[in-house]
């Protein structure tokens, strides 16, 4: 009588994640403390999150005190019209956003790239349903050589990948090399991102007529995304709106 030989244990996909996960526990995309989950947020990062919810300037996509129905204007909007149609942005720049922000942005770190895409994609909706294109605001050359990549171009990525909308990472370019905008005023900021930006002529036929969506990953006193609308629309974009992971809301300190 010859032995069978007993069958080997079928280790699903799923029953591999689970003992991978029990090795090494997934961390925290902010915190890098434990969570329960890949490419997730610890509770209580989850819990220090603070969304951008209606009601919101039309333009601004700042968050308004109160729902007055139809189109509403911020004070700041109406003081100081941008030169983008509207803009939306998921999240206030602070806590848990600032640090996944910085993780993305100077620390090499990708992994938080398409938990931000997916709060983009879900408020910018609207913007989104619209678009034709998207468009990353581009970094100088020097800057993209030293990080080796774009931030804004791989949240481009990942928003195409979850909507369908095309995105045209080379249709708009830096021309100049500007110093870097943290610690400037607004007037500062205005005026060092004053005509850096062009769409080259070989990529004006990705532009002309289209309504295009600019993504950024912070919106501060709007001067770089302002500048960036200018260039698309003397290109010929029919419209100009902007999706931001996050931005500063403290009107005193960043008005439009």
């Amino acid at each position: 009588m010859t032995d069978t030989a007993r069958p080997g244990r079928v280790w699903s996909p799923q029953r591999f994640a689970r003992a991978v996960d029990w090795l090494v526990p997934p961390l925290c995309l902010a915190c890098h403390k434990t969570a329960s989950a890949p490419d997730q947020l610890c509770a209580a990062c989850w819990r220090d999150l603070r969304f951008i919810t209606s009601p919101l300037c039309d333009r601004l996509g700042i968050p308004l005190p109160y729902d007055t129905g139809g189109t509403q204007l911020s004070p700041a909007a109406l003081a100081e019209p941008p030169d983008y149609d509207r803009a939306r942005a998921a999240l206030h720049f602070a806590g848990p956003a600032r640090q996944l922000v910085y993780h993305l942005k100077y620390q090499d770190r990708l992994e938080p790239r398409r938990l931000l895409a997916r709060w983009l994609t879900v408020s910018g909706q609207a913007l989104l349903a619209d678009a034709d294109v998207l468009v990353p605001v581009p970094l100088n050359r020097q800057r993209l050589f030293a990080r080796r990549y774009n931030q804004s171009a791989l949240l481009a990525v990942e928003v195409e990948r979850m909507t369908g909308v095309r995105h045209a990472p080379l249709a708009l370019e830096r021309r100049r090399n500007t110093p870097q905008q943290v610690g400037l005023t607004a007037a500062q900021r205005t005026l060092n991102v004053r005509g850096a930006f062009r769409v080259p002529a070989a990529h004006k036929a990705e532009i002309a007529g289209r309504h295009v969506v600019l993504i950024d990953d912070v919106i501060t006193t709007g001067a770089t995304v302002n500048a960036c609308a200018r260039a698309l629309k003397r290109a010929g974009a029919a419209s100009v709106d902007v999706l931001a992971v996050a931005r500063t809301t403290d009107l005193a300190r960043t008005l439009e």
